[in-house]
């Protein structure tokens, strides 16, 4: 497997055998990969009776490096251990030296606390398949951190899945599950969803449901059960969206929440998709994209949306009149993934506001939001 696959599996293999550092940075944009090692964590040190006592989700954005080490140094008394997970990591190396927040980080990991574990997460780099390939910019933000972090926590490179590793992911899942997936098969899934993991992890599960006692999943299987993907897909929302007609998206938001095997449970894999589909229109608005023969040069390998999709979501981004539109619907749905990740009583009302903000005209003087925030998704 590739890079982000191998170290995630030794960041698990220290979570299972209780060998975890006092804190570690996710670093990438991996999406899939980062639920990978959340839910690992989760798994081992929350109970889920014990979550509002045990689990913190915190944010650079909103609350100072100060505060969270604090925290952190005091133990719970209605819990053994304490996890935080906390973003906006980008938000410790803007202008400055920023030498009083890394002193205080030092102090604090040169004796940390044993009851508590530390996650920070660095969404705000992508890391591609191939981490010697990262572009210079990610490179200088990923050295940074290495050198301010890297001897206190260990450093997780979420590095972006390749349709290859997605393919060995696919037959390797299956072998577990005493499930014989066809190789066509296999690559039919991996290329139908653009090796986009948490798609093709929903659709493997559903593949592996429909197989049933037959134990066997062909290419006309995925054929059957891809295609019907594509119709639940979130596009056809996004398609509401853009045209701002609110009565259609959140009809088809609420068939995408009935039809999800989790529910309103799955509220951040719908979000996850969301954020993707705007981003990918920003990239196509911003390189001026005209037809779907230039847009695989425009998208980079791993976030590249099914061929199905591609002039649909070409027109879509079309009626944006400008980026900033598009950059205030992230920021959105930025703000949308933080009150999910709060448990709210009611997950569907979060996404059903979170439609109409973005189904209704922006207000005069209404900010825009800053791009590398609304970017972080």
């Amino acid at each position: 497997m590739g890079a982000g696959f191998a170290a995630t599996d030794r960041f698990l293999a220290e979570v299972k055998e209780n060998r975890l550092r006092p804190g570690y940075v996710l670093a990438g944009d991996e999406i899939f990969l980062y639920e990978r090692c959340r839910q690992a964590v989760l798994r081992e040190f929350v109970p889920a009776e014990m979550r509002d006592f045990c689990l913190s989700d915190l944010d650079l954005a909103e609350v100072n490096i100060f505060e969270v080490l604090d925290r952190a140094r005091t133990s719970s008394l209605m819990a053994p251990f304490q996890v935080f997970f906390v973003r906006g990591l980008k938000h410790l190396y803007t202008r400055g030296s920023k030498k009083d927040e890394f002193a205080a980080i030092e102090d604090y990991f040169r004796a940390p606390n044993p009851q508590s574990l530390v996650l920070f997460v660095a969404d705000h780099l992508r890391i591609p398949s191939d981490p010697r390939r990262m572009d210079m910019e990610d490179k200088t933000r990923y050295d940074r951190i290495r050198e301010t972090l890297g001897d206190w926590c260990g450093v997780i490179e979420l590095a972006r899945v390749d349709e290859a590793d997605a393919l060995k992911w696919i037959l390797g899942e299956s072998e577990r599950a005493g499930v014989r997936f066809e190789s066509d098969a296999a690559r039919e899934l991996a290329d139908a969803l653009g090796a986009d993991m948490m798609l093709i992890a929903s659709e493997w599960n559903k593949l592996v449901l429909f197989a049933g006692e037959k134990k066997l999943v062909t290419l006309g299987d995925v054929e059957t059960m891809v295609l019907a993907a594509k119709q639940r897909s979130l596009y056809e929302l996004t398609d509401a969206i853009s045209q701002r007609d609110t009565a259609r998206a959140l009809k088809l938001l609420h068939g995408l929440l009935n039809a999800s095997d989790g529910g309103e449970d799955s509220a951040i894999g719908h979000l996850y998709m969301l954020a993707r589909t705007f981003r990918q229109m920003l990239v196509i608005l911003e390189k001026r994209v005209r037809d779907s023969r230039t847009i695989w040069q425009a998208l980079w390998q791993g976030f590249r949306m099914p061929p199905f999709a591609a002039e649909d979501l070409i027109k879509q981004a079309r009626r944006y009149k400008s980026s900033r539109e598009i950059t205030r619907a992230l920021r959105l749905i930025a703000r949308a993934d933080l009150e999910l990740r709060s448990q709210p009583p009611d997950k569907s009302l979060v996404l059903e506001r979170l439609v109409f903000d973005l189904t209704r005209e922006p207000r005069a003087g209404e900010p825009d939001g800053s791009l590398q925030y609304a970017m972080e998704l």
